[in-house]
């Protein structure tokens, strides 16, 4: 059967889930879970900055341990980097036998940092999108696609209680696609630092610089390089390459089959091979573990660097001046689509 379809929340139903966390991916996933009927608790060290919010969201708040030894299912939703000394101390010690647990993104388990526990269940459910976006399309009725994959099995139940899961936050309102945890986290590390935030942001700065450095004005290198790729991303998102072509004009067009390669090619490719093959042998996640425990300096001062780029100093001018977007967004309900014109880009 299609696990879209097989998805109920019966598995869970009678069931405490304990959610550790309640950041962007917590608050959402706690939320729709309760939403859907099932009995969640919320598990916060004492005096976390997140537990006002759960309290007014009407959650009952407790410590980890507390909330570990009560539940049959627990959600770990922290920061990777905590999530092994949590493990260690407010996990493993207290989760029942048998008891399930879930996690959004395989990290800490593929790389051995958790060494799970022999009688429990461990699986997970990684939603494609924000936390934002996980409660907002659940609140208009529909859900986020979900990644699952089981990768202990203690109970003989472990496929119901994750489908379950995923049934809860929304996910099998849309798709649930089976995986592992390893070619989830292997994929959601590579995405991030070829594509989603390393490729695209170090492809923004770099035309941005190249066209300042050739004596354009900033404002305009800006407008071209930063703005305007949201243009093109919303046409990729609704409907792959065959939307953006349809409404960009042909001189984009031209230019993006004949140029594009030239910027993007084979050499790209093989340095993309590079950073596969550091996260597929561990060397990134030894290189960040090692990083977090040495007070994260060189990534403070890269981030530091990045934020002080000129191309920040002229955005934030620009954006000051873009009422869209700091008008409040609606968001009860769903707005129809209307057509996408074309942008003119590039022509």
């Amino acid at each position: 059967m299609n696990p879209t379809q097989e998805a109920n929340i019966d598995a869970l139903k009678s069931r405490r889930i304990g959610v550790l966390g309640y950041g962007s991916q917590g608050r959402a996933h706690a939320l729709n879970l309760r939403d859907s009927g099932l009995d969640v608790r919320i598990g916060l060290r004492p005096g976390g900055v997140t537990t006002a919010q759960a309290r007014a969201d009407g959650f009952a708040v407790a410590t980890p341990a507390e909330v570990v030894s009560s539940s049959d299912l627990v959600a770990v939703l922290t920061p990777d980097m905590v999530q092994p000394q949590l493990y260690r101390e407010a996990i493993a010690p207290h989760l029942r036998r048998h008891g399930a647990l879930l996690f959004a993104h395989g990290l800490n388990v593929h790389y051995g940092m958790i060494e799970p526990r022999t009688d429990i269940d461990v699986i997970l459910v990684a939603p494609k999108g924000p936390g934002a976006l996980v409660r907002r399309e659940f609140e208009h009725g529909a859900g986020v696609p979900c990644l699952f994959a089981v990768q202990q099995d203690a109970s003989g139940h472990a496929r119901q209680r994750v489908l379950a899961y995923a049934a809860g936050i929304g996910g099998a309102r849309t798709q649930l696609i089976e995986t592992s945890f390893r070619e989830e986290t292997e994929t959601d590390l590579f995405g991030e630092q070829a594509v989603l935030c390393g490729g695209a942001t170090e492809l923004v700065v770099q035309g941005f610089e190249t066209l300042v450095e050739a004596g354009y004005q900033p404002e305009v290198a800006y407008y071209e390089c930063m703005h305007e790729l949201k243009l093109i991303v919303d046409l990729l998102y609704e409907g792959g390459l065959a939307q953006m072509h349809k409404y960009v004009s042909e001189t984009a067009q031209y230019g993006d089959l004949t140029r594009g390669p030239r910027v993007i090619n084979s050499e790209t490719r093989a340095r993309m091979r590079e950073v596969l093959a550091e996260i597929q042998d561990g060397r990134f996640a030894r290189e960040w573990v090692a990083e977090y425990a040495a007070g994260n300096p060189r990534y403070r001062a890269l981030k530091q660097r990045d934020l002080e780029h000129p191309i920040e100093k002229v955005g934030a001018a620009l954006r000051a001046q873009m009422g869209w977007l700091q008008a409040p967004k609606p968001v009860a309900k769903r707005a129809p689509r209307s057509p996408i014109k074309s942008t003119g880009t590039g022509g």
